[in-house]
């Protein structure tokens, strides 16, 4: 057996993730931590609520590098739900760009779920904190994507109408499929459509997405950082037209959302640590339970790259 396990590398890095569990050494906790690259404490570290003010105002959405939070609204219902611990307030001021939020349907009302558990908020709540931001910051813009989860009904849209009226304003949001220009999306929401119905913004399923979210056991997020790599590693050079979302979240009935972010944030913060030399395009990375140093890096690629273009 021991001869079989020398010639076997992938086994023995995934009974040695499966030890350390067993031994205490990755925590399964919910005792709060603050890394440069994992916070699951109340703040953030610091905050960013103006860095969009920095980009060109003729670059286009699909160009920019911008953090971004997998299940934004997931603050409660324990460690198999919770992808966040901080509020919709906080990741907007700490720099987040990218939301993605999930609503349940039931006789017109749009209630936050991550699966059966409850996020004690309905989607007036959302659009009301990101209105309040955008008026707050109006060279900012928020990405969300929408879509309907543990309900299925298919047929949000009217609901989701319904809902920006009285939560929002009609004119804030972007009315276009296609992908617009800084200058155009300063102070606008863009819906990402994951939902059938006429168009409200940009369909979800026009980015280059990887979102391979199923990890069984904390053995197997070796083969979900590969997804997170190869799909950032591709990025630069693709499509410049086409934005591009990473997903490094990830969760498994023996591989809860925590316990993935505390071993994937870690490399997703050393490969970017080794690209901040380059002028490169990576899109949205978003995660679960960021931290703001994790943010600014992040931050830090499209401010470098619009500096540069100033300078030329």
């Amino acid at each position: 057996m021991r001869n079989n396990m020398r010639q076997d590398p992938v086994k023995m890095h995934k009974l040695l993730i499966e030890l350390m569990v067993l031994l205490g050494v990755i925590s399964l906790s919910n005792g709060a931590i603050q890394r440069p690259d994992y916070d699951d404490t109340p703040n953030p570290e610091f905050l960013n609520p103006a860095w969009m003010a920095s980009i060109p105002d003729d670059r286009l959405l699909s160009e920019i590098t911008m953090p971004g939070t997998h299940n934004t609204m997931a603050l409660y219902g324990g460690v198999y739900a919770e992808c966040q611990t901080w509020s919709l307030a906080s990741q907007l001021r700490a720099g987040v760009r990218f939301l993605d939020i999930r609503v349940r349907h039931v006789s017109g009302n749009l209630t936050i779920h991550h699966g059966v558990s409850y996020q004690r908020a309905h989607f007036g709540d959302v659009l009301e904190g990101v209105t309040d931001f955008l008026q707050e910051y109006p060279t900012e813009t928020v990405l969300m994507r929408l879509k309907e989860e543990f309900s299925e009904t298919g047929d949000i849209y009217g609901a989701v109408v319904d809902y920006i009226n009285r939560y929002s304003n009609w004119d804030l949001l972007w009315h276009s499929r296609l992908v617009p220009t800084m200058s155009e999306a300063r102070g606008k929401i863009i819906i990402l459509q994951n939902f059938n119905g006429p168009d409200l913004g940009m369909r979800y399923d026009s980015m280059d997405i990887a979102d391979d979210w199923k990890v069984p056991t904390l053995a197997h997020v070796q083969e979900k950082w590969q997804s997170v790599y190869n799909h950032l590693e591709a990025a630069p050079s693709g499509n410049k037209a086409q934005i591009f979302l990473t997903f490094s979240s990830g969760a498994g009935v023996f591989a809860h959302p925590r316990a993935v972010a505390q071993i994937i944030n870690p490399q997703l913060y050393e490969y970017l640590r080794a690209k901040t030399d380059l002028n490169q395009r990576f899109g949205i990375i978003c995660m679960d339970f960021p931290a703001a140093p994790i943010i600014q890096m992040i931050i830090d690629f499209q401010l470098k790259e619009a500096f540069k273009t100033e300078q030329v």
